[in-house]
């Protein structure tokens, strides 16, 4: 392997291998260590040689070439940066077996849940089949044949009233106030079923209050969307004192938390409001102009976030 040596002005790589020596200086420490990777490559033959580099440095190659053109980015930088601290990093790419991966699984089951467990895997098996297609390095993905955990049991989660007044009366209704807003946010999308980032990306440009439609240029997969609001969607919309939520991702999270708690509402996560605005807008949308409106492709997605009850569905049929 190369030395990387750090220096008053920045980074200095040396390599000596098969009677080549090179060396150079860097900024940072990254443009060093892709040097000399690219460097020892050329030397060794290519791909083979980029084979015989750790799992870690695929992961981190990843993470800098491919995962910020993807609209999970920021899941998948902090997600990568922790498997390339677990000790199937270490492992050479050449040397990995899909044994290596079923015990990595089945650590990580004893951990977290199997949910977790599988967007993990499949986030792994993504890394290598770019290590396989487009990067050349192996020729098969050792994950694969590796099995996933069964799939955790569908969430049937809905939002009751007498949670949404007690939280209500904990965020407050100044909306120039953060919590008031998170607050907000979350009945703007159990009004309109939008995921957490796409109301926090709205803005009066992309909000037409005439129309009664808000514009989303880019959604979770990928492509741009048109939602419909209704009168309250409207209303709550309106009722912002500057021009949008103006909340950070960490922000809503950390404050819905916080306002849930404080009202003692159990169990509840702020991705509940789609199950919650779904199972509503089922009362008056057709299926296909509902997944219009949510953003699904597949019908059978819809049945994801359904859950209305038995009860409440017989007492339609009167």
């Amino acid at each position: 392997m190369a030395s990387i040596i750090k220096y008053p002005k920045g980074w200095r790589v040396l390599i000596d291998r098969r009677g080549i020596r090179k060396s150079k200086t860097f900024t940072t420490k990254q443009e060093a260590r892709d040097w000399a990777n690219a460097e020892e490559a050329a030397i060794l033959g290519g791909a083979r040689a980029s084979a015989k580099l750790p799992l870690g440095d695929i992961l981190d190659r990843y993470a800098r070439e491919v995962s910020p053109g993807k609209e999970g980015h920021r899941w998948e930088a902090i997600r990568l940066e922790k498997l390339q601290r677990d000790p199937v990093a270490k492992i050479r790419l050449s040397d990995l077996v899909a044994e290596d991966f079923a015990r990595w699984r089945d650590q990580r089951l004893r951990e977290v849940s199997p949910g977790s467990v599988r967007r993990e895997m499949n986030l792994l098996s993504a890394v290598l089949s770019v290590a396989v297609r487009e990067w050349g390095l192996i020729a098969e993905s050792p994950m694969r044949g590796v099995r996933m955990p069964k799939p955790p049991q569908r969430r049937e989660r809905r939002v009751h009233a007498d949670e949404i007044e007690r939280m209500a009366y904990v965020a407050g209704d100044d909306l120039s106030a953060a919590t008031a807003r998170a607050f907000h946010a979350f009945l703007f999308s159990i009004e309109t079923g939008m995921r957490a980032g796409e109301v926090l990306s709205l803005s009066p440009e992309t909000v037409d209050v005439e129309r009664r439609v808000a514009e989303l240029p880019k959604t979770k997969n990928g492509t741009a969307r048109q939602v419909p609001l209704s009168s309250e969607a409207v209303r709550l919309w309106q009722a912002l004192p500057g021009e949008g939520f103006d909340l950070t991702s960490a922000q809503l999270d950390a404050l819905f938390r916080k306002v849930r708690d404080k009202a003692k509402v159990v169990g509840l996560t702020y991705h509940d409001s789609r199950h919650e605005a779904i199972t509503r807008l089922a009362r008056v949308l057709q299926p296909l102009d509902l997944a219009r409106m949510v953003g699904h492709r597949d019908l059978k997605m819809l049945l994801t976030y359904y859950d209305e009850s038995a009860e409440d569905i017989a007492k339609r049929l009167d």
